[in-house]
């Protein structure tokens, strides 16, 4: 019987892993230490991974491995060489998390847009009871209509943003990072119009030499002092410490950030040392990860794994 071992099943919370007993024995690991690899998967025929990473020194004795499942997009923790010559399969799922980032770029967006921290504490700390009036102006906020919403990369789920930007009524722009993405739908600017003339701007790009430390300093302060900076993409791409010092010199309005440069954040990190907290909203690298959506790419990487004993190729990574 063969083995399906699991190395970061936490990753992916409460999906069905029953649905792994058609392949063989499913072994469960909610996490493992780069120590721990080797043994684990000595036996396997069959691994999940999502951040463990899979290189030379602990794949060389793994016999029996036929596929390596990456449950991810992302897969520079697995060394696809080394797999490929020893005649193991390595997949990946794309698409999967396109609605989701896409509504959790609004959700962050919303949150700081609107200063829903500042007006949710200001009513359950109970001052607007006490306040004697029907409202409360103290934070003013903008409308997204009439606003110029500059994109980093209109992949798919760039494009997913661009459309409903639209809907809320702003013009969007973007930037293509390779200098080949060409798309009539939407008007295609450089780097430093997008950065001086958005009021909003989102990443969506994949971390690359043209991505890493795009927005340092200098480029930050190009954007409008009213503008927020939203990013989806990849940690890197943002200098942590330009962004906070940014903020902090009200260089930009403030920011919205579910990746970082590393993950998870440490405790000195420089944005959790910025002065006014109402300025950047931050969450846990959890865009891609609706129930929906881990329900969907566990499906998919069923469907991969089927593929490849039925002799096809489906969402292999070359």
């Amino acid at each position: 019987m063969k083995k399906i071992v699991v190395l970061d099943a936490i990753t992916l919370g409460n999906v069905d892993f029953d649905k792994l007993k058609e392949f063989g024995e499913v072994i469960l690991y909610d996490k493992t230490k780069a120590e721990d690899v080797e043994e684990r998967i000595k036996d396997a025929s069959i691994i999940l991974t999502n951040k463990v990473v899979l290189n030379k020194d602990n794949l060389k004795d793994a016999e029996k491995l036929e596929i390596i499942c990456e449950t991810a997009t992302g897969f520079n923790n697995i060394d696809v060489e080394y797999a490929k010559s020893k005649n193991i399969a390595v997949t990946n799922i794309a698409g999967y998390s396109t609605p989701t980032v896409a509504q959790h770029t609004f959700a962050t967006l919303l949150h700081l847009y609107d200063k829903i921290g500042y007006y949710d504490e200001f009513v359950k700390s109970g001052e607007y009871s006490k306040s004697g009036m029907f409202t409360n102006l103290d934070r003013p906020f903008n409308d997204i209509e009439g606003k110029t919403w500059g994109i980093i990369g209109l992949g798919n789920i760039g494009k997913r943003v661009a459309k409903i930007a639209e809907a809320f009524g702003a013009k969007v722009v973007y930037y293509s990072t390779s200098g080949k993405n060409n798309n009539s739908d939407y008007k295609r600017v450089e780097l430093d119009e997008l950065l001086s003339e958005s009021d909003i701007i989102s990443i969506h790009s994949p971390l690359n030499k043209n991505t890493e430390g795009l927005f340092n300093y200098d480029n930050l302060k190009k954007m409008k002092k009213t503008s927020v900076l939203i990013n989806m993409g990849r940690g890197p791409i943002v200098v942590e410490e330009d962004l906070a010092k940014a903020i902090d010199e009200n260089i930009i309005s403030g920011a919205a950030l579910d990746v970082f440069s590393v993950e998870p954040m440490p405790e000195n990190s420089p944005l959790l040392k910025i002065k006014n907290k109402e300025k950047i909203v931050m969450t846990p690298h959890i865009a891609w990860a609706s129930i929906e959506a881990r329900e969907r790419l566990f499906n998919d990487l069923i469907e991969n794994i089927k593929a490849f004993y039925k002799g096809e190729r489906r969402n292999r990574v070359e």
